[in-house]
């Protein structure tokens, strides 16, 4: 005997989910000078798999700096191929036990920010169009982000003015951005995005592509990918086994640190303390050496001597004329703002991951609010359809407040979902409610 029962016992937002875009989306709406370099998506299938019960269904990538990427089309095992209809999303969702979830562009990212301006904002623009389309009629459960290129400041501010009035209440900017993130010369974002109450999300493998330089070549983004897909062909070295064992398959924690080296250090969260910025699919677990870091960065810490010189002696010079030597921890104490580097980040930035207890048993010192859970719907590095025993592996002795708190309350917060009644629920055997 079945019943209608909830996964999880929390309001359960994931922070990092994908809408899968139509194959021919900018094919159809780009202007027409530009379709010619349009984003576009080819779908075939092979007569028998490439491995015994393997895959059959492919989707190869057409963009530049991408040209011919090909990935297996989302087929998850077991249940129907996800396709970005919003109702089969949601149906997804309540498999999975979500209720309410953050989305962002799928291989649109390859071209949502590239060095190319007119090519990048006319595929956001369209990108956005669809979404507000699409999607905002289920924005008690989906909450869409808008694409906004960086290549143009004026230009952004007039796209997420334009959004805003779509509807769309979150904004997508990329992880590597034109010029680093501390120039004031993005303030005219911060400002409109602050005004309109916009939270702004960073996504990883976001920026960074280089159409004008070189069109020929695979773009950097992919290179991490081709390398562990390289060394999942054949014998393992001990050079691969090191390697991988120092990232971990994931991605690098340096991008998302200095994201947030620029925000705080630069004085964003300062200028704009009610603008919250979310790092997603970076994973959390290197925030909580990285926040000590922070603060032993602008201290005198234990053993330094704040009097110690060092640096070239110049004979020809008296004692107190000496250009080239200096005090090596005289910066230390001079930390130009207000609140402390980890004051800022606790109040105004939160990191998802999807499976990362280091990061779970961290909270007390991070802070609760600096990390948030996401299943990377539906892509096959994710959690959906396992994401139950990856809570509960995560979250074990974790207690109730907490774990609310992490699997969605803050992230639900910060966007606007309401989270006083239980959206995800499914039908699943009596027994396995968590």
């Amino acid at each position: 005997m079945s019943e209608a029962r909830h996964v999880f016992k929390e309001f359960v937002v994931s922070g990092d989910s994908h809408i899968i875009e139509p194959v021919d989306l900018y094919k159809d709406r780009l202007p027409k000078h530009l379709r010619d370099r349009a984003l576009w998506e080819e779908e075939f299938t092979l007569d028998e798999p490439i491995v015994p019960g393997g895959h059959t269904e492919f989707k190869k990538l057409h963009t530049i700096g991408f040209d011919g990427w090909t990935i297996s089309k989302y087929r998850q095992t077991g249940g129907e191929t996800p396709d970005g209809d919003p109702d089969n999303i949601i149906r997804d969702m309540n498999i999975d036990g979500v209720d309410a979830s953050v989305m962002f562009p799928n291989l649109s990212l390859f071209v949502l920010f590239t060095d190319d301006h007119e090519l990048s904002m006319a595929h956001a623009r369209v990108y956005n169009d669809f979404v507000a389309e699409n999607y905002l009629a289920y924005s008690s459960r989906l909450r869409p982000t808008a694409a906004i290129p960086l290549t143009d400041v004026p230009d952004a501010v007039a796209e997420i003015k334009r959004v805003a009035k779509l509807g769309i209440r979150a904004l997508l900017l990329p992880e590597i951005p034109p010029k680093p993130y501390w120039t004031k010369e993005y303030d005219p974002v911060w400002t409109v995005a602050q005004d309109l109450g916009l939270p702004i999300f960073f996504h990883v493998a976001t920026g960074g592509v280089m159409v004008k330089e070189n069109v020929s070549h695979t773009a950097t983004t992919v290179k991490g990918l081709m390398t562990a897909m390289n060394m999942g062909k054949g014998q393992l070295t001990d050079d691969m086994v090191a390697g991988r064992t120092m990232g971990g398959g994931n991605t690098a924690a340096a991008s998302p640190q200095e994201i947030i080296a620029s925000l705080i250090g630069g004085g964003v969260c300062e200028r704009f303390p009610n603008l919250h910025f979310n790092l997603v699919e970076f994973g959390a677990g290197w925030l909580v050496s990285y926040m000590g870091m922070m603060e032993k960065s602008w201290r005198t810490g234990i053993g330094q001597d704040p009097d110690w010189w060092l640096g070239f002696w110049d004979d020809s010079r008296g004692p107190k004329d000496q250009p080239a030597m200096g005090r090596l921890f005289a910066i230390n104490a001079k930390w130009p703002l207000p609140l402390s580097p980890t004051d800022y980040l606790r109040r105004q930035i939160h990191v998802q991951f999807a499976d990362d207890p280091t990061a779970v048993q961290a909270r007390h010192i991070t802070g609760l609010s600096t990390i948030m859970w996401g299943n990377d719907y539906p892509h096959a590095e994710g959690t959906f359809r396992d994401s139950r025993d990856c809570v509960a592996f995560n979250f074990e002795g974790v207690d109730d407040e907490d774990r609310a708190a992490i699997l969605g309350g803050t992230l639900a917060g910060v966007v606007g979902f309401d989270t006083s009644k239980k959206l995800a629920e499914v039908v699943t055997p009596a027994a396995t409610a968590v």
